[in-house]
């Protein structure tokens, strides 16, 4: 059996760390997440992650400005050059040291990276057929410590950069007469942001200390003079001592802090017109991040107390002021229009996006700030409930957030109790709690909150609960090593024992109910007949989780990893293979009936998370030991530091806290087109979904997409399907089967081969899920599975996924329509009931007419009358 899951998502965690930017457009905002980064498309609420990655944990992204490529550079200076468009790596590349910031040039063609104290500027890639990546230009030397920011000039002739040494320097892209460097002073603190007005060389620079000092040159953008060809240049300037392996090409340009008045004769001069102070009466503390838009003329500053304002500049009017978290505000991004302001605290994992005229949230999101420990996908797959180790639940669906939930229903066990596992029955009417103190499992009502029952017999910590999704059992292990079956139809009788060779860790019981898995601490997953209380098989998983050695660690990986298991278990949907992880970074994937191994996911790539690598790093070892144990060292005789035993997470009071790489919960979903993993970096999901993949089957020369069309020109409607399906490019199969007129479909259904049908199905259900053609599609499938449907039987549990998946699909759509019919019918109900109201409403209004109008004429009558009489 093939796997082909492949990553398709990274939820659940919306910003770690680095610098937000929006994309060209405006309406989609980029996001660092950990060693990955997520693309937020806010006008139609949808989240993407890219299927790439780097080593570490990224610090800086930077965008060209045609918003085709990316570059993304880790915390450890290794650089990706991506392309937003392919959505793959183009070039890889390394600076050898941590860089502060990245920035393109507005025309595109040059982009400046920031590292040490100094700024290196390179070619950047082109729109033509060469391609020429990273490679240096020119080297700026003048801060003398490290750079923090970058801003350019909107003709990309000058750019200016932010130091901690309270300087900021403005650079000329190329060797202007009048301007190579210019160092500007006046603050007393580490410059967050350094921003130029727009089409001109004036400059607005803030500092941490919350102070903003205005710059004014004496020369426009159109005053810069080239630098006479004649003059010489002293190029290839290495200074003695300098490792970088960039200076070897390119020009070097020394700036000076202080230069003669030979060497400012006839330059560019600033003058600091003005300098205003954010919190000028102490309610604020340091600045962390700015952003400045050009056109709006609209600073956007963040502080470390979650306070962001928003000043008109150069006046610098207060518009705004609001407090968004109670961490720093980490990166602040403004997008084209200056319309939305994006918010990233890296504290809590926080990211928003802020509509600050209107005053409204466009995206509020929060992920888990602590690990994330269990999910639960909803039977119809959409959506994925996930709980972690900060007390929160969260739902995603991965087009749609902001869901709201409130507590109906609480559950109390009758003493204090220290509940370690949880499960609720198929029908959602029994829940159950494992106790790892007390030994006994709580059973309670749904509807009425009500305990029913303390399941005692145990004689260790409750570690898993499952209930069997057919009949009415539950399986409950713990460390005793037994684990239990109880009847839920017979007042919770103990069914049967079974007894294992070591603590039981999870149970997991086959959707169809008729086998058991067990995962123990020895290593093994065993598989039961539990209805027999009979062993069918085991797995020796141990040697297969592949463990990491930890940086604190005194023994090798080989050695820990005998002291590894498994901590989590599913079934996929059909049964045939087992999903297991634990603490490593590999996810493994089990033939249930082979009892083999299938495939290992490496869930992360990540080298800033602990026990990611098997040998420790040579280059971290000195003669005392390693350098993570001496420089966490905790004081004792032998000078290292010993963590305690069992601590999961690490000593978060230590200098520098590295997470450690788990898998806490694995879940399949119900169609069985995907699976989710908690880990230690997010939500991980790996689908079978790929839209950018060319996965052809039994493909021949002559199956092109013209001779596809050519066949379908042709009314050789089957033929074409099976060559589009060989092919197996979906927008040619959408094309070829769309092209089939409704009359034929039952025809071209009968004259297909069995096994195309079943890739026709598949297609049809994810078909259903994006297209608009619903009852087309729907003739498609009702005339396969009418005409097909005995032959399908005999592969029911290869077919069962597909299905499932088919079945969710469609069933979505009966509900959709369901209520949108039932919405029309009450409407209809209510316009014909307003009509008939105001029919009887005119009708009465006549009534009364005709009678006033009958007294009008009597009494006309009357008068008449008494005329004539008195006549």
């Amino acid at each position: 059996m093939k796997f082909a899951y492949r990553f398709s998502g990274l939820l659940g965690t919306v910003y770690r760390r680095g610098n937000l930017s929006f994309t060209r457009d405006g309406s989609s905002l980029v996001s660092p997440v950990g060693n990955r980064i997520s693309l937020f498309d806010l006008k139609n609420n949808k989240c993407e992650t890219l299927p790439l990655a780097t080593r570490h944990n990224i610090v800086c992204v930077g965008l060209s400005p045609d918003g085709s490529l990316a570059i993304l550079v880790d915390e450890e200076g290794a650089a990706l050059l991506v392309s937003l468009v392919g959505k793959s790596v183009i070039h890889q590349f390394h600076f050898h040291k941590p860089v502060h910031s990245v920035s393109f040039s507005p025309d595109g063609k040059k982009f400046v990276i920031t590292k040490d104290n100094v700024a290196l500027m390179y070619h950047a890639p082109g729109k033509k057929r060469e391609f020429n990546a990273f490679v240096l230009d020119k080297t700026y030397y003048g801060p003398y410590d490290e750079t923090t920011c970058i801003d350019w000039t909107d003709d990309s002739k000058c750019f200016a950069v932010g130091s901690k040494d309270m300087s900021t320097w403005v650079f000329g892209a190329e060797r202007w007469a009048n301007l190579i460097y210019y160092s500007l002073g006046g603050h007393k603190d580490v410059i967050v942001g350094c921003f130029f007005e727009e089409n001109s060389l004036d400059l607005y620079t803030v500092s941490q200390d919350g102070a903003l000092c205005v710059w004014q040159c004496d020369t426009e953008l159109d005053g810069l003079k080239p630098m006479p060809p004649k003059e010489d240049r002293k190029k290839n300037r290495i200074k003695e001592g300098e490792e970088f392996l960039e200076e070897s090409k390119g020009e070097e340009i020394h700036g000076k802090a202080h230069p003669n008045e030979q060497e400012i004769r006839e330059k560019v001069k600033y003058s600091r017109i003005a300098k205003y102070f954010f919190n000028k009466e102490g309610d604020f503390n340091n600045l962390t991040s700015a952003a400045y838009h050009k056109k709006t003329h609209l600073l956007v500053t963040g502080f470390a107390s979650g306070v962001f304002h928003l000043h008109e500049l150069p006046d610098f009017n207060l518009i705004h002021s609001l407090s968004i978290s109670d961490q720093r505000i980490a990166s602040i991004s403004i997008n084209c229009t200056g319309d939305w302001i994006a918010f990233g605290c890296s504290g809590l994992g926080q990211l928003l996006v802020w509509e600050w005229q209107s005053e409204s949230y466009v995206l509020k999101q929060q992920g888990h700030f602590n690990s994330m420990v269990s999910l639960a996908y909803s039977p119809d797959g959409q959506y994925i409930v996930t709980g972690g180790e900060d007390g929160k639940v969260s739902e995603t669906v991965v087009l749609k957030y902001d869901f709201k939930y409130r507590n109906f229903r609480t559950f109390t066990s009758p003493r204090p109790s220290q509940f370690s596992c949880l499960a609720v029955d198929s029908s959602g009417e029994i829940v159950s709690a494992g106790s790892q103190d007390s030994f006994e499992i709580y059973i309670w009502s749904m509807q009425s909150g009500r305990l029913l029952d303390v399941l005692a017999g145990h004689e260790g910590p409750i570690s898993s609960l499952s209930f069997n999704p057919v009949k009415c059992v539950l399986a409950s292990g713990s460390w005793d090593k037994t684990v239990k079956l109880w009847d839920m139809l017979d007042s919770w009788r103990t069914k049967e024992t079974l007894m294992l060779n070591s603590d039981v860790l999870v149970v997991a019981f086959r959707p169809d109910g008729k086998e058991l898995a067990v995962a123990s601490l020895n290593g093994q997953i065993t598989f039961w007949d539990h209805e027999n209380a009979v062993q069918v098989g085991s797995i020796e998983g141990r040697h297969d989780l592949q463990m990491g050695r930890k940086e604190l660690d005194k023994i090798t990986a080989k050695q820990s990893a005998k002291g590894k298991s498994f901590t989590t278990l599913c079934y996929s949907a059909d049964g045939q293979s087992i999903l297991a992880g634990g603490l490593s970074k590999f996810v493994c994937i089990y033939n249930v009936k082979e009892q083999i191994l299938m495939k290992k996911f490496e869930i992360s790539c990540n080298l800033s998370l602990d026990a990611m690598e098997e040998y420790l790093d040579r280059r971290k070892m000195t003669e005392f030991g390693s350098m993570a144990l001496i420089d966490e060292g905790a004081g004792d005789e032998e000078g290292v530091a010993i963590p305690l035993p069992g601590v999961k997470r690490g000593d978060m009071s230590y200098r520098r806290f590295k997470p450690e790489i788990r898998v806490t919960c694995l879940r399949f979903s119900p169609t069985g087109r995907s699976w989710a993993a908690t880990t230690t970096e997010g939500l991980l999901i790996y689908s079978l979904d790929s839209g950018m993949i060319f996965d052809p089957f039994e493909l021949d020369i002559d199956v092109t997409p013209s001779n596809i069309r050519k066949t379908l020109h042709q009314k050789e409607y089957a033929m074409a399907i099976i060559m589009a399906l060989k092919l197996n490019e979906k927008k040619l199969i959408q094309e070829v089967i769309e092209a089939v007129p409704s009359d034929e479909v039952e025809v071209v259904c009968s004259s297909l081969p069995d096994l195309y049908v079943e890739k026709v199905l598949e297609f049809l259900a994810s078909a259903f899920e994006i297209s608009c053609h619903l009852e087309f599609y729907l003739i498609w499938a009702h005339k396969l599975l009418m005409l097909h449907g005995q032959k399908l039987k005999t592969r029911s549990q290869k077919l069962l996924p597909v299905i499932q998946f088919l079945q969710k699909s469609i069933q979505r759509h009966f509900e959709d329509v369901s209520k949108l019919c039932e919405w029309n019918i009450y409407n209809i109900k209510y316009a014909l009931a307003i009509s008939q109201q105001r029919g009887m409403k005119r009708l009465a209004e006549t009534s009364v007419d005709e009678e006033e109008s009958e007294s009008d004429s009597d009494y006309l009558m009357q008068e008449d009358h008494k005329d004539s009489l008195s006549s």
